[in-house]
């Protein structure tokens, strides 16, 4: 079988094929990733993404696909696997029983086996209440984790909020944090090294953020509004992600208020 050029090596056990969804949101698309050892026939897909036949196509040519993992409900994540299950036969889980499809949901502290390789379920909620990361522990010296949009390859991540809550976010960055430098695989953008340092980071930004609109609930009033809030401390954001910014600032309110 021909390599398919547009996958990525990107880490020892894993391979990623960007799915065709650019845009604000997405960056430069969904990283579909294949899971497996070197040399075993069968493999784990997480995210097979927007509903695109060739990409799916791929993705079920890279091995026989015995597995179908979700990180999270988003449409770029989930749109294909009712799909990509009649394709390939493989059992989709997630935690949401929604996006399952021959499988049964997933549970936080579940460790699974395909691929011959052996994955950690971790239950990450903060940017969805539904997040999962998944970690490979013998994925090279440090282990690597797949880390849905808990964080991605460069930005920040948006609480989904009221679905998504900041308490929980930091909570699962603590959480991720105790990998140590294990390789981050995120769902958008490249690959990172160091997932303990860039939580590190991530945590530092959500308290800078969270001073911010201290001050900005200062000047304001502690009533001020979503709207109001978000003008004092993103006054120059693109109008193609204010949504994304309002929610995120009505996380942070809803946590200080609490």
């Amino acid at each position: 079988m021909t390599p398919d050029p547009q996958f990525l090596q990107s880490s020892r056990l894993t391979r990623s094929r960007l799915a065709p969804n650019p845009g604000p949101m997405s960056l430069d698309g969904t990283n579909s990733y294949v899971i497996s050892a070197p040399g075993a026939e069968g493999t784990v897909v997480v995210d097979p993404g927007p509903l695109d036949e060739e990409h799916l196509a791929a993705l079920a040519g890279a091995g026989k696909v015995e597995l179908v993992l979700i990180t999270h409900r988003h449409p770029d994540h989930t749109e294909a696997a009712a799909r990509f299950h009649e394709l390939t036969g493989a059992p989709v889980r997630a935690a949401d029983p929604r996006h399952c499809h021959g499988g049964e949901p997933l549970r936080g502290g579940e460790t699974l086996h395909a691929g011959s390789v052996e994955i950690r379920v971790l239950a990450t909620p903060g940017h969805t209440s539904d997040s999962l990361c998944f970690h490979l522990p013998g994925d090279g010296p440090h282990g690597s984790v797949l880390s849905g949009d808990t964080i991605l390859g460069r930005g920040t991540t948006v609480l989904d909020y009221p679905d998504g809550r900041l308490a929980d976010y930091l909570g699962s960055l603590d959480l991720l944090e105790a990998l140590g430098p294990a390789t981050l695989l995120p769902a958008h953008g490249p690959v990172l090294t160091a997932t303990d340092a860039i939580c590190r980071e991530y945590r530092a930004h959500r308290l800078m953020r969270l001073d911010q609109i201290r001050g900005a609930l200062a000047e304001l009033g502690p009533d001020a509004g979503v709207a109001a809030v978000t003008d004092a401390v993103y006054p120059d954001v693109d109008p193609s992600v204010r949504r994304a910014a309002e929610n995120s600032v009505a996380a942070q309110l809803d946590y200080l208020r609490r």
